[in-house]
């Protein structure tokens, strides 16, 4: 059976340039699929990590109009990953991360950025390149979701469409009169277009018109089709609930594995746990904290953020401290945020530990190092760091919303004996003291401490059950592929 043909669209994409888990799954999927038979090539911007970073760029078409200036979409294999690269300087040659500048505020066209790559895909998707025509276009979350739209909207060949969202938070919301420069028609600004409550909803497009949409979980593709959970997209999403499914992520095993990691201090495996103290001492002299190996070292891997939760945390530092714990945070995001957390690590020096901003390498070392990890989220799509948690032996203390619920099995749960770490509810602070003071007590019976850090380690977190799920959809799509 030959290969199914997919074209997938995202605006970061690990290694070359992330800022989330977004980049992680868009990276990783794609190999994944590949042992089943699927062929993804992936359309990225042209951000300076890309065209400078990359040797060689071959040139497949140009463009003199381009939504402003000049562009060009170039072909590479970089990482194992096929991409197209749209190379175009007027609109993505600039510094700070993708969708900011380096005072943190959006780029004010953000709207002709992406939607300029979504209009690209739909080139792509309609054939403007010899010898690739795909038969999936899959575009992930907003940034893709005007790809939809320009396919529904255009006469011509149409593959089947897919849209991940990964956050439903994020929209990709811009002003109405952008739709004729936006190169949309005049009928595209209804209800059953692209208008969303009085404005041009990129992601809204992507949710109307894609043929199937997924999102990362299972639970959450449940929870956003509430009022509570629907970021104003509930209604949508109910009406398309035929065609919406969750799949929850997964982590690439080569690069988040604890026996073969030059990232970390000390290389470790379940039947080598020993070597693990000597992460966590390295973790404590890194974060400025006491090298203490009894004490419980709670770490935190995240974005800063209301979602995040982090504010809860802040409040319960108090109560961590008081059971002799330690706290080191790897994070970046709200100023205010940040600055708590400075505070906090001034006034609990030796148990609370920050260092604020984005590093590869000290994620590693945090999962690595640190006795579990906290995620105190209020809403959580998936998540990745859990997963990267139980992988490295860190147990993962959760809220139990999202996809925490679908990647933790609790140890109250149905089965203690597979557990994998602790969720906590209400999403309060005292829910979340309520988790810390469950972690001490498991802490304290250190050998049902490791018999749930060992079957976290040996859960599949992998991709080879998800890319599996999407194999079957995207042939579900396609009559002649069943």
């Amino acid at each position: 059976m030959t290969a199914t043909k997919v074209l997938a669209v995202t605006s970061e994409i690990y290694p070359l340039v992330k800022t989330g888990g977004l980049a992680d799954v868009a990276g990783a999927l794609p190999l994944a699929l590949r042992r089943h038979g699927v062929e993804t090539r992936t359309l990225v911007p042209g951000y300076p990590a890309v065209t400078r970073t990359i040797d060689r760029l071959d040139h497949v078409r140009s463009y003199d109009d381009f939504f402003g200036g000049g562009a060009r979409l170039l072909s590479t294999r970089s990482a194992g990953l096929d991409l197209f690269v749209l190379d175009a300087p007027h609109l993505f040659d600039r510094p700070g991360n993708p969708y900011t500048t380096p005072e943190g505020n959006d780029w004010g066209d953000n709207a002709f950025r992406f939607g300029a790559l979504s209009w690209m895909a739909a080139r792509i998707a309609r054939g403007d390149v010899p010898g690739f025509v795909p038969e999936v276009v899959h575009g992930h979350d907003w940034q893709a979701g005007l790809t939809m739209a320009y396919l529904a909207y255009d006469e011509g060949r149409r593959p089947a469409t897919v849209l991940t969202v990964h956050n439903l938070a994020f929209q990709g919301q811009f002003p109405a009169d952008l739709l004729e420069p936006l190169r949309l028609p005049p009928r595209a600004y209804a209800v059953d277009g692209v208008e969303h409550y009085g404005a041009i909803g990129f992601l809204k497009a992507g949710v109307q018109f894609a043929d199937r949409i997924t999102t990362v979980s299972p639970t959450y593709a449940q929870e956003i089709q509430t009022q509570a959970g629907g970021c104003g997209l509930d209604g949508l999403l109910r009406h398309r609930q035929s065609v919406l499914t969750g799949i929850r992520n997964g982590i690439d095993i080569d690069v988040w594995n604890p026996e073969d990691d030059n990232r970390i201090a000390s290389s470790f495996g379940l039947s080598s746990l020993a070597g693990r103290a000597l992460n966590k001492s390295a973790l404590q002299q890194r974060f400025g904290l006491a090298t203490a190996p009894r004490r419980l070292l709670f770490g935190v891997v995240s974005r800063m953020a209301w979602q995040k939760g982090l504010d809860l945390l802040a409040e319960a530092i108090p109560s961590l401290v008081s059971m002799d714990a330690q706290l080191v945070l790897l994070g970046a995001g709200d100023r205010e945020l940040e600055h708590r957390f400075e505070a906090l690590a001034a006034s609990y020096r030796g148990h609370v530990g920050c260092v604020f901003g984005h590093d590869e390498d000290l994620a590693h070392l945090v999962q690595a190092g640190a006795d579990a990890i906290l995620i105190p989220s209020r809403f959580e799509p998936c998540g990745l760091t859990q997963l990267c948690a139980m992988r490295f032996g860190a147990i993962p203390i959760a809220a139990n919303v999202g996809g925490l619920v679908d990647t933790i099995a609790d140890l109250d749960g149905p089965d203690i004996n597979a557990a994998t770490g602790l969720l906590f509810h209400p999403v309060t602070r005292e829910g979340l003291e309520a988790g810390l003071h469950r972690a001490a007590r498991l802490w304290a019976d250190q050998p049902n401490w490791r018999r749930v850090q060992a079957n976290g380690m040996r859960a599949d977190v992998s991709w080879a059950g998800p890319a599996s799920a999407y194999k079957a959809l995207y042939r579900s799509m396609l009559p002649s592929k069943k």
